[in-house]
């Protein structure tokens, strides 16, 4: 498995609209330098890959516009970005679109 990337089975949810799940990558345990950082020292990772998608947004003529991201992609977002929730244990963010800043390739 890849560096920072994370084995996760999507949670039995589905988000609506323009919404998409999120799970956020492992933050780093050690420094470039090879100091070990403890948890409290960590920085939440801007970056996760997307494991569910809504409909899409409503458009003005009764149509749904399609996603720029798809599941599977690994995003990076804004530091505020979405809402934090927890299911059986596992925390993800349900956060907009419009939230995303770039896929990563």
């Amino acid at each position: 498995m890849a560096k920072g990337k994370t084995a996760t089975k999507a949670p039995k949810i589905r988000p609506l609209g323009e919404k998409i799940l999120v799970k956020r990558l492992e933050a780093e345990t050690m420094t470039a330098g090879g100091i070990v950082l403890p948890d409290s020292a960590k920085e939440k990772p801007k970056e996760g890959t997307v494991l569910a998608v809504g409909d899409g947004r409503m458009l003005a003529d009764g149509t749904r516009g399609e996603f720029q991201v798809a599941k599977g992609d690994v995003v990076l977002f804004t530091s505020y970005a979405g809402t934090e929730i927890k299911i059986d244990s596992e925390e993800y963010l349900l956060m907009d679109e419009s939230d995303v800043l770039a896929i990563v390739k």
